[in-house]
């Protein structure tokens, strides 16, 4: 069998059989009704391909009862009017519990004024610790066996402060005010007032996230060393001078739990700028 005999029983099976050319008829309502056709198909291809590419989202309401689970809370703050040196964070909840200087896998980006980082390499100190990172002065090798005094904050379980976080934590615990550290060795040894000189103009990016219980419960950003006095939460500014504090924010990214496609988070992209003289002194975020 030919090729040719073969083509020829292969169109025999064509359902559709053309016109022959000299009777067919073109018009421009029949180009119209081609291009409107072809319209609607592209439009209905790409309405049902995004059909089927989203996300359906059904909101559930039901009782946990698990127990000692923590709740995440993903934090992206910016502060560009508060030093890293400064800032701390605090959390507590209703049943009693109390995180002091929260440092749960939270890190600390130094920015100047247009939000540029300084550094890098973000930090993770505790929030609130300016001891830590500091520049070294120290002329000759320090004792690692030494016990250095705690000016008369000492307690049984903290005895010996070899560093200025040390002092400042004993203070904390006596509930005294850290407003001296000119006077105090440990303090001009790692350059801690330099330190906060030399970040007083700056700002802060916070982010990461911390761990709370699954109760009601706030947590807070504010300057200054937080401690208990007499069963009332208290942050200490005198080692600061009196100085004002700017605490105009912008949160960049807040949510609980974890993030899934779809998911709405209403604080993110919200911008606070504090108006001269009406300074707030902390950015409080309730839970539940």
């Amino acid at each position: 069998m030919s090729a040719k005999e073969l083509f020829e029983r292969i169109r025999q099976f064509d359902a559709y059989p053309k016109t022959l050319e000299d009777f067919r008829v073109k018009t421009f309502g029949g180009a119209a009704v081609t291009i409107i056709s072809g319209l609607i198909m592209v439009i209905l291809f790409v309405s049902e391909m995004n059909y089927y590419l989203t996300k359906e989202i059904h909101p559930e309401l039901f009782v946990d009862t698990t127990r000692g689970q923590k709740l995440k809370i993903n934090i992206d703050a910016t502060f560009p009017k508060m030093p890293c040196a400064y800032l701390s964070i605090d959390a507590m909840d209703v049943s009693g519990e109390q995180q002091i200087d929260v440092d749960h896998h939270l890190l600390k980006q130094r920015i100047d004024n247009n939000g540029v980082a300084i550094s890098e390499t973000p930090e993770k100190p505790d929030l609130g610790d300016p001891s830590q990172k500091l520049v070294e002065v120290v002329t000759k090798p320090l004792d690692p066996a030494r016990c250095e005094s705690c000016y008369g904050a000492e307690t049984e379980e903290l005895k010996c402060c070899n560093t200025c976080e040390n002092v400042r934590e004993a203070y904390r615990k006596k509930g005294w005010a850290f407003n001296n550290p000119e006077s105090i060795e440990q303090c001009n040894r790692e350059g801690w007032t330099e330190k906060m000189k030399a970040q007083k103009d700056e700002g802060c990016k916070v982010y990461g996230y911390l761990e709370v219980n699954k109760v009601a419960g706030n947590f807070h950003f504010a300057p200054g060393k937080s401690f208990q006095q007499h069963h009332v939460h208290v942050h200490d500014l005198q080692a600061f001078g009196g100085q004002k504090f700017n605490l105009s924010h912008r949160i960049n990214h807040l949510s609980f739990g974890q993030d899934y496609p779809g998911i709405v988070n209403p604080l993110d992209g919200l911008k606070l700028d504090a108006e001269q003289g009406r300074y707030k002194l902390w950015l409080t975020i309730s839970f539940c």
